[in-house]
């Protein structure tokens, strides 16, 4: 590919006879080498856009791709907290049901206890009232008795 600047140094034989208007021709070839000299800049601007562009879309796949790769660890990651979560969920819950029948057990017993201890107390209650009847009867007869004399 000619350089603006082979296209400005190119010179061409002169002839005498039936030969270009050397100033003509080099009017042409300056006007030329303007036009080519700034598509000459333009091309390697673009190729330098182009360079700097596929550098920017290589970044950014492997930013992309480091994304990618941070959400599927972040998924897994948040699958694996939810799923240990449910875990301790649900030993949780098996915990409060045993807690919560071994309280019902205990209470059973107690209700158990208090039963029995509210029977003693009231077969002991009738002992006493019987005691106290008699006792009542037998001070009741001496009175008469008192009473009569």
């Amino acid at each position: 590919m000619y350089t603006p600047l082979d296209i400005e140094n190119k010179k061409f034989a002169k002839q005498m006879m039936n030969g270009y208007s050397v100033e003509e021709v080099d009017n042409f070839l300056d006007e030329l080498t303007l036009d080519y000299e700034k598509l000459y800049k333009q091309s390697n601007e673009s190729e330098n856009k182009i360079s700097e562009l596929e550098a920017s879309i290589a970044k950014y796949r492997s930013l992309e791709s480091t994304l990618q790769n941070t959400l599927v660890m972040a998924q897994s990651t948040a699958d694996e907290v939810k799923k240990t979560a449910q875990q301790q969920a649900d030993q949780i819950i098996r915990d409060a049901q045993s807690a919560a029948r071994a309280q019902l057990m205990e209470l059973e017993q107690q209700i158990t206890i208090k039963t029995k201890e509210l029977e003693e107390m009231k077969k002991q209650f009738d002992v006493y009232k019987a005691k106290m009847e008699s006792l009542l009867i037998s001070q009741l007869e001496l009175l008469k008795e008192v009473n009569k004399d």
